[in-house]
């Protein structure tokens, strides 16, 4: 236990070609020491455990290192190197930032700055979480980074680059470092494994890889949990059984019961996986990533996206063959709206479990949608399920003849109309029941005239929910062709009788405005109306279309057309309604309408 040292330290890499997965960093900083062009500062950032630290070190120690290769890598048996490896060199700092972050130790650090390096070419500092820092000491950091003395190199690193000060960003030269990648941190592990002594296989790896998200550090940890757990043998199910992961094996039996619609087995399984403490939330975003992964399958072009073991990946392969598009596209959907709906519902088993039953009947709906509307008959299940009862049916003939319907006076309760008599002949060539013979029949088929032959079903999470109404469109003028000659004084009756309907309905202004005036017909069936104003101009036009609408079908005339003209200015006394006082009032005083704001008034 006392030599005991985590691998996260233990295999921690020294030099640049060590590194694991960040080699578009390592070859940039050792070009740059092989041509002596060194930056005065270097900001490296990057998510957590991925080598921002550990690169900072290496350069710092490669660049005083006295016996340089041909890679520009360090010796590690100069004094400076072995100094730096032993903890004791006094060339190289380095900062917590996260337990210095005051003014005080910046000033601090640029007095030491001052100072020349007392072994080695550069004096080199490395301020860890530089993000940390307060503002007043990113001030005070400020003109020490911008002109910094010739020997004397910065080094920040931080998981947070949005929080450092643009000033202090515009001084460095940064390097983002990327997540490493599933393949490469899974190789890393199994390099671990062999030097450790630790069997393993390549599918808990990859496992570990892909739990560590990016994260070498994350994995190296799990790895030594896992090795102590399984003692020193890494496989698939321990660590699935160490890390609570959920097994692939779930999610193919799942997807299996899904294509054969078998929703009692979909339900057990579900419940197998919460009474291994799983989460349904944690289930329905793995089924997800498990529907994703077969549709990335699906494609060679699209296939470097799945970052599973081989193993897991001739799975998939296997099981993409099976399912088709149509059916990922909409179990995609249903999965991605069960997530959204989880946290919200005081129910969430119920909400996982009616999205499995959404999901066992997409075969039978992407199965029905691809049967024609007009071949729904010729189907040989349907004709095989209908031929008792059509056998002794007369021949069918390609057109029907219906006979009118009898009446029978003699009925105590009236005259009754009988059945229509259908007389059919049916020809070798043409085996489709007509739909009357089916009526007869009394047997009632599915509607499916709707249905499209296109097999990719939008929306199908709403299998079981109605269609939302479609919204309403606004009501056009009635067309059509007729033309019928009308006189004065039916169009003045059906104008008078409208004028009436609208009063009982509570439209007195349109009421005043239709018989304030009589409307004049003019040529090509142009009716004229006189108005008073523009408002009244406005509240016909509002009525327009169903007044149109009215007198167009009563007088069986479509070209029927209103227009309007201003009246004249005369003495004649008219009747103005309220509305018309207030704006006449309004006119004269614009001041009344904030007057009516205020005290909240309204018209009579």
């Amino acid at each position: 236990m006392d030599n005991f040292i985590v691998s996260a330290r233990k295999y921690r890499p020294a030099t640049f070609q060590t590194v694991v997965g960040q080699q578009h960093i390592t070859n940039t900083l050792k070009n740059a020491i092989k041509n002596n062009q060194l930056a005065q500062a270097f900001l490296f950032c990057g998510p957590r455990g991925v080598g921002k630290t550990t690169c900072a070190r290496i350069l710092a120690k490669t660049i005083n290192c006295e016996n340089l290769s041909e890679q520009a890598e360090a010796c590690g048996i100069c004094h400076s190197c072995q100094t730096f490896q032993n903890g004791n060199s006094f060339s190289i700092h380095e900062l917590d930032a996260a337990s210095n972050n005051s003014v005080d130790d910046i000033r601090s650090l640029i007095e030491q700055v001052r100072i020349p390096p007392q072994t080695g070419k550069y004096k080199i500092y490395i301020i860890d979480e530089v993000h940390m820092l307060s503002q007043s000491a990113f001030n005070a950091f400020l003109k020490t980074l911008e002109e910094p003395p010739s020997y004397a190199i910065f080094i920040l690193a931080t998981t947070e680059k949005h929080k450092i000060l643009p000033t202090i960003l515009s001084r460095c030269q940064i390097f983002d470092f990327n997540r490493i990648k599933v393949d490469d941190m899974a190789g890393h592990l199994a390099e671990i494994a062999v030097k450790e002594s630790v069997n393993f296989d390549t599918d808990g790896l990859h496992l570990i890889a892909q739990k560590a998200d990016g994260g070498l550090r994350d994995a190296l940890s799990m790895f030594d949990q896992i090795v102590s757990f399984s003692n020193k043998n890494v496989t698939y199910k321990s660590v699935i059984e160490n890390l609570n992961i959920l097994d692939y094996d779930y999610y193919f039996q799942l997807t299996d019961a899904l294509l054969q619609e078998n929703v009692p087995g979909s339900l057990v399984i579900f419940d197998e996986i919460l009474a291994n403490g799983f989460d349904g939330n944690h289930f329905i975003t793995g089924l997800a990533s498990h529907f994703r992964n077969l549709l990335v399958t699906k494609d060679e072009i699209t296939l470097k996206l799945l970052e599973v073991s081989e193993g897991i990946k001739q799975r998939y392969l296997k099981q993409s063959q099976e399912t088709s598009t149509s059916f990922l596209i909409s179990s995609l959907n249903i999965a991605n709206q069960c997530d959204l709906n989880y946290r919200i519902s005081k129910n969430q088993r119920l909400q996982v479990e009616l999205a499995l039953i959404k999901l066992c009947h997409i075969p039978s709906v992407l199965n029905f949608s691809k049967i024609p509307a007009n071949n729904i008959l010729t189907v040989e299940p349907v004709k095989k399920k209908f031929e008792p009862l059509v056998k002794d049916l007369p021949p069918i003939k390609n057109s029907i003849e219906l006979k009118m319907p009898e009446s029978k006076a003699d009925s105590p309760e009236g005259p009754v109309l009988s059945p229509p008599a259908v007389e059919v002949n049916q020809t070798e060539e043409n085996n489709v029941l007509p739909e009357k013979v089916l009526e007869k029949l009394k047997i009632n088929l599915p509607k499916i005239g709707y249905i499209q032959t296109d097999t990719i079903i939008p929306n199908l999470n709403d299998l079981t929910a109605n269609y939302n109404k479609k919204e309403e469109q606004k009501i056009d003028y009635v067309q059509g062709e007729t033309k019928e000659e009308f006189s004065t004084d039916t169009l003045l009756k059906l104008w008078n009788q409208y004028a009436q309907k609208i009063k009982l309905d509570g439209k007195l202004n349109i009421f005043t405005l239709m018989t304030a005036y009589q409307p004049v017909l003019l040529e090509n069936f142009l009716i004229e109306l006189i108005i008073e104003n523009k408002i009244q101009d406005n509240q016909l036009a509002s009525e327009k279309i169903d007044l149109l609408n009215f007198l167009r079908v009563q007088l069986k005339n479509f070209s029927v057309d209103i227009i309007t003209k201003q009246a004249e200015k005369s003495n004649k006394k008219h009747l103005y309604t309220s509305t018309e006082k207030y704006l006449h009032m309004v006119e004269k005083n614009p001041h009344l309408e904030d007057f009516k704001k205020n005290f909240n008034l309204e018209l009579d």
